[in-house]
């Protein structure tokens, strides 16, 4: 008899301790799927983070090489007005060093003159009578100019 209530004791034991295993299977599976849930969401949120800041430094870049863009401007008035040849290729020079510094940043000038108006790239200040096609472009007043595919100045231009 005393055996019998040994192992019904050992059974009762055994039977409370593969309870609590699985309890704690079950707990530790539950943690498991929350450290996944926090990963997954600590993830999401450095690719946020990064395209933020690449948001960031791209906005800046454009902001500072829309202001740069009147030096540019500038640099090609003086070009036309320059008489003397040894400063006219000295300011090209310097013309064509700062163009290709911008350009390394994205910048590239919308071809104009010739082409048929866009609205999306062109901005009409006239509109005159030729012997072209409508909308052509006969005359570009400012350039404009992309920045990595995104206007950020429209060429000012007379259309026929």
């Amino acid at each position: 008899m005393e055996e019998k209530r040994e192992e019904v004791k050992k059974k009762y034991k055994k039977k409370e301790l593969i309870e609590k295993l699985n309890e704690k299977t079950k707990l530790a599976e539950t943690y498991l799927e929350q450290l996944k849930y926090l990963q997954a969401d600590f993830d999401n949120y450095k690719k946020k983070l990064m395209n933020k800041r690449e948001e960031f430094v791209s906005q800046a870049n454009e902001n500072l090489i829309k202001e740069l863009l009147g030096v540019l401007d500038d640099f090609e008035r003086s070009l036309v007005l320059i008489k003397n040849e040894d400063d006219l290729r000295g300011v090209e020079l310097v013309y064509k060093n700062f163009l290709k510094i911008l350009e390394s940043f994205g910048l590239k000038k919308i071809e104009a003159e010739g082409k048929k108006f866009d609205p999306y790239y062109h901005e009409i200040l006239l509109k005159e009578k030729s012997d072209k096609e409508e909308g052509v472009i006969l005359e570009e007043f400012q350039k404009g100019y992309l920045l990595n595919g995104k206007v950020i100045r429209h060429s000012k231009v007379k259309v026929s």
